[in-house]
């Protein structure tokens, strides 16, 4: 079994944003500032936490979307017997390392 590698901190931070427990907090953020700063939670207040709401939607979102066409993408490859086996595991990698590797594989196949 291949090891897995040590994720940076800012995609556990992308993962955790896509999380239920995400809205938890925001809803709780919300409920502190209206609890110990009443005078500043206006408009402006409800506005600010619907865009982090929003953000919060968006970034589940885009995360299902991904991992369902991973899923699908790991199915075509586990089907094709001429794909590479390391590809499966590729998105376990951090974006620098795929773009890295993807790179690679565009100018071996421009040559």
């Amino acid at each position: 079994m291949a090891k897995v590698p040590e994720q940076h901190w800012t995609t556990h931070i992308g993962q955790a944003a896509g999380h239920p427990a995400a809205f938890l907090g925001v809803i709780a953020y919300g409920a502190l500032w209206f609890a110990f700063a009443r005078d500043s939670f206006g408009w402006e207040a409800v506005g600010t936490l619907a865009v982090f709401m929003m953000t919060l939607f968006i970034q589940r979102t885009n995360r299902r979307d991904n991992l369902a066409l991973h899923a699908k993408l790991d199915e075509l490859l586990r089907v094709d017997c001429d794909a590479r086996s390391e590809l499966t595991h590729l998105d376990e990698q951090e974006p620098e390392e795929i773009e890295r590797h993807r790179d690679k594989e565009v100018r071996k196949d421009a040559d």
